[in-house]
């Protein structure tokens, strides 16, 4: 019997059944004078997304929205490094072996898009949020059907997230406003990528206009 699918985006979005997933917006990804920013890395786009992804957050706590807040976190001493991992990050463009090292203020949520109580906070040490967290099965516990990704960086983390998502039955949703790479290339061949073989890349403004409407439908509802 061929499964129900949810076609329109209303349906996909909808509060009860999806999660926003914030991925990596740290102070070492995104802010001047801490560690990618050290690296060489033009991190103005990452700091240009947060009050775009800080509109997404407000509606989705006003909205009912599932909220998980995933970090990137190097353990001190190579404890969380592999010889494959480690080789491949000395390598990479603007990059850094120490970036969001545990306890230091790099690996901080950025103030403005700080977790509040009631909301996951997941740590991961690999790119995608599913590799070797406990996010897949904090999402199945709430019933959740679709992942809205946010945050950085779009070929790294963002994509890695998104494959992962979308092999494990998620619907996956990429707002383009909400994603940011210091390589613009790649950012576009990323979304191109997500749009074609992964999920959808659907404006901020239509799943704001989704879940601000689930809003106002509470309101009525409880009057």
């Amino acid at each position: 019997m061929e499964p129900r699918i949810l076609e329109k985006l209303s349906d996909r979005v909808a509060s009860a059944h999806t999660a926003l997933v914030l991925i990596d917006m740290q102070n070492d990804f995104c802010l001047r004078g801490f560690g990618a920013d050290r690296a060489g890395r033009d991190v103005s786009a990452a700091a240009e997304i947060i009050p775009s992804v800080a509109r997404l957050l407000a509606a989705a706590r006003s909205g009912g929205v599932s909220i998980a807040h995933v970090g990137f976190l190097t353990l001190a001493d190579h404890r969380s490094d592999s010889g494959p991992w480690l080789a491949q990050r000395r390598r990479s463009s603007f990059s850094s072996e120490r970036l969001c090292m545990e306890g230091t203020d790099g690996a901080a949520f950025v103030a403005e898009l700080s977790p509040t109580p009631g909301e996951w906070v997941v740590m991961k040490h690999r790119y995608s949020a599913f590799t070797g967290t406990g996010l897949d099965l904090l999402l199945r516990s709430r019933s959740i059907k679709t992942v809205v990704i946010t945050g950085v960086s779009t070929n790294a983390c963002i994509e890695s997230t998104a494959r992962a998502a979308f092999e494990l039955d998620y619907y996956v949703c990429v707002p383009p406003e909400c994603v940011a790479s210091w390589d613009r290339r790649l950012h576009e061949a990323t979304l191109a990528n997500v749009n074609h073989r992964l999920g959808l890349t659907p404006p901020m403004d239509e799943i704001l206009e989704v879940w601000n409407g689930h809003r106002s439908l509470k309101r009525v509802v409880t009057r």
